[in-house]
């Protein structure tokens, strides 16, 4: 953890000791009454924590906070949902690399198992956006869907900004030759591990969607996701 972030719940009542924040500012960062460490509060600004006072049972905290972050940058991320190993990584990594929303969504070639995921449904997903957000020393977490169909999710996108789908078998043109306004918002979308159907490509096209690839090479999911973000927040000038 570069940052440790908490909840508006978590502050003014002790941390626990088994809570895996309390293990790493005594485990990792050896910590002592007395010392600081650097903590955000969730989609809030970042700050400064003291560690007050340490017993069997919790810590003690204060916290000093600064300023209010600005806006993550407006680049929405839609996925064809994968196998949840996968999703665990795309979680973090997108996290890391900063979008303002992320939608698992539901499309032809999709396996249905992988939506009664217990990550969906016990709410893990929550720790692996935490844990990209304090990678990048940040406390902005995206908002984040699942379950719903590709229809769906694409009928609910704002109505303007860039709209680029990965498609290594039909798309013409690179991603990296795409002309993207640095100030408007982008909607990049990618499919499931086994691709897009051919509902799913005249979904997207009928919602605006331009069919870009990343070079000749196929990629897994989270690679994907890792280069195509990469490409889209250097051509906003915002990496």
């Amino acid at each position: 953890m570069n940052l440790i972030l908490f909840t508006p719940a978590d502050l003014g009542r002790p941390l626990p000791r088994s809570d895996p924040r309390a293990r790493h500012l005594l485990g990792v960062l050896r910590r002592g009454p007395g010392d600081q460490f650097d903590c955000g509060l969730v989609n809030g600004p970042r700050g400064k924590g003291t560690l007050v006072a340490a017993d069997a049972a919790a810590l003690t905290l204060t916290f000093a906070w600064g300023e209010a972050p600005a806006p993550a940058d407006p680049i929405t991320l839609v996925v064809g949902l994968p196998r949840p190993q996968t999703a665990r990584d795309v979680l973090r990594d997108a996290t890391t690399l900063g979008v303002a929303a992320l939608h698992f969504v539901l499309t032809e070639k999709t396996d249905p198992g992988y939506a009664q995921s217990t990550l969906w449904h016990s709410g893990e997903w929550h720790r692996h956006v935490r844990a990209g957000a304090e990678q990048a020393f940040d406390t902005r977490v995206p908002a984040v869907t699942h379950g719903l169909s590709l229809a769906a999710a694409l009928a609910a996108l704002p109505p303007c900004g860039t709209r680029l789908a990965l498609d290594p078998y039909e798309a013409a043109a690179p991603l990296a030759q795409c002309h993207i306004i640095s100030d408007a918002s982008v909607v990049l979308a990618l499919g499931p591990e086994r691709g897009w159907g051919a509902a799913d490509r005249a979904l997207l096209r009928e919602h605006g969607f331009a069919l870009v690839h990343l070079g000749a090479r196929v990629l897994r999911t989270e690679t994907a996701v890792a280069a195509a973000l990469t490409l889209v927040k250097a051509a906003r000038g915002s990496l």
